[in-house]
């Protein structure tokens, strides 16, 4: 057996960055940045009032108050979107409106609550300083600015800032095309009845959930029988459309599978043995030995539904998120509290036991989900956390552990 960080470095350091690629802003988020933005023009492009009130110009309203009010002539009325062209001149005002641009000779705004409509004048009855409730050209961004650099994970608020600069299309690192094969003829894909001795085929909706939640486009390559020339054809076809690929079944010890046949002859695999439970035997390789295919990685999960996707978060999920420029590869890891006992025997592996969190306004807490087995996915769908145990006794209820949250906002939730 190899530990699981060999097993990580293995396969990150053969997954590489994606190339870069402009996208509709509609299509970037959570992408990552492939180069820096810089600022074309200034945000906003003209001084524009920040509230509803009265363009002026600042002396005029020296010594204003509530019992000694200023009172100015009302020359102009500007909306927003609308262009301000009657200047400002002494003992002068502008009705503005909020965003509405800052009229030529003004240099400030009275807010509107503190003004008195006296017919066609207004008495202001507040004392401001040039520059009040004024938003200068460029005042947000200047022309020149780096607004993002390479590296940033598109968030709504940066996908604001780039249309205010009148960008509808950035330049990200590519997000991962991922094809997702079933093979086996015990498997029967959905809407067909079972016949003795097969199982219904789960992993590939899973696993096709799986790679669209972590940021990935996933692409259904369908379900392959036992039968060499077929499941060759379908991965070879795979690695033409996608930027990896992800099988499960297949990857034991011992096993004498079409899959390992085939991808031995058409691909660099290794076939691991990790020290983890569950999802123990994993496989992963660049497919590239055949003429018509690009050196593609291709994750090897195993068959177990649960060692499927546990499989899934601790190795591919990383390396494909590698591949689309995250630094931060993983789910993120929380300390919590053992409200029940997390027992396991000693036998060289790490335990990655399905636990429902919560928290406590304090601390995060953990209880074990009722059935552990590696194909019992129905009580697995129930957790939002992988408790990390160590080679040893396992947890008591009541001490700590690591916790791998998988739905972090379901683990803010206290739990029942």
């Amino acid at each position: 057996m190899i530990s699981l960080a060999e097993a990580r470095a293995y396969v990150l350091d053969r997954c590489s960055l994606l190339a870069g690629r402009k996208v509709p802003l509609g299509g970037a988020a959570g992408c990552v940045t492939a180069e820096p933005v810089v600022a074309a023009e200034a945000v906003p492009p003209f001084a524009n009032s920040a509230m509803d009130g009265f363009a002026v110009r600042a002396a005029d309203t020296a010594g204003a108050a509530e019992d000694r009010p200023v009172r100015l002539v009302v020359v102009a009325t500007v909306a927003a979107g609308a262009p301000a062209t009657t200047p400002v001149g002494a003992g002068q005002a502008v009705r503005i409106m909020t965003g509405a641009p800052m009229p030529p000779g003004a240099d400030a705004v009275v807010l509107v609550e503190r003004s008195r409509p006296v017919g066609d004048e207004v008495d202001l009855t507040l004392e401001v300083a040039p520059g009040t409730s004024v938003r200068e050209a460029g005042g947000d961004v200047r022309p020149g600015d780096e607004v993002l650099a390479a590296g940033v994970v598109l968030g709504p608020a940066h996908l604001g800032v780039l249309a205010s600069l009148g960008l509808d299309r950035v330049m990200v690192v590519g997000r991962p095309v991922v094809g997702v094969l079933s093979t086996g003829d015990e498997l029967v894909p959905r809407g067909r009845p079972l016949g003795p001795g097969q199982i219904r085929d789960s992993n590939r909706a899973m696993l096709l959930a799986l790679v669209a939640a972590g940021g990935g486009t996933a692409v259904d390559l369908g379900w392959v029988p036992d039968d060499e020339a077929a499941l060759e054809a379908a991965l070879v076809d795979g690695a033409r459309r996608c930027d990896a690929l992800v099988t499960s079944g297949g990857v034991s010890m011992g096993d004498f599978d079409v899959v390992k046949v085939v991808l031995d002859r058409i691909a660099e695999m290794r076939w691991m043995q990790i020290a983890i439970k569950p999802a123990k035997p994993f496989a992963f390789g660049l497919l590239g030995r055949a003429s018509d295919a690009a050196h593609v990685p291709v994750f090897g999960l195993p068959g177990n539904p649960v060692s499927s996707l546990v499989s899934f978060e601790l190795l591919a999920r990383p390396a494909l998120r590698r591949m689309a420029g995250h630094h931060h590869l993983d789910r993120p890891a929380v300390t919590a509290v053992a409200d029940a006992p997390l027992d396991r025997r000693p036998d060289g592996k790490a335990h990655y036991v399905r636990v429902r969190t919560g928290f406590d306004g304090e601390r995060f807490h953990a209880r074990p989900v009722a059935a552990q087995g590696s194909h019992q996915l129905a009580a697995t769908a129930g957790a939002d956390g992988l408790a990390v145990l160590p080679d040893g006794h396992g947890i008591p209820a009541g001490g700590t552990v690591e916790v791998l949250l998988l739905d972090a906002e379901s683990s803010l939730r206290p739990l029942p």
